[in-house]
């Protein structure tokens, strides 16, 4: 089970969008890797494909890696690490700060 999932709000932890939050937008279990919105923006010249598309320089949130987020907690509002837990045979995510379920 991972820790970060879609529509998450983390907090990224290092590189040169230090600290800046924002929404899982995809996760990519195989890569280990997260593409959160308005992190880790790169430039992407496109030529148009069809007739009467455009064409240009388009901005694209690239995957960053999921060790250097952390979920923001909804309850206390700090990043923090996750932690599971077994409740009612199913298991959950945790704040390992104030123990509230994340959703």
């Amino acid at each position: 089970m991972l820790k970060v999932k879609k529509g998450d709000t983390v907090q990224v932890l290092s590189g040169n969008d230090k600290a800046k939050t924002g929404e899982v937008l995809e996760v990519l279990p195989k890569t280990e890797k997260v593409i959160v919105k308005g992190v880790n923006v790169r430039k992407k010249h496109v030529k148009p494909r069809k007739q009467g598309e455009e064409s240009g320089i388009i901005p694209v949130e690239c995957p960053i890696h999921m060790s250097k987020v952390n979920v923001v907690c909804p309850k206390c509002g700090k990043a923090t690490r996750i932690g599971f837990k077994v409740e009612k045979d199913q298991k959950v995510r945790v704040c390992k700060k104030c123990g509230e379920i994340i959703k």
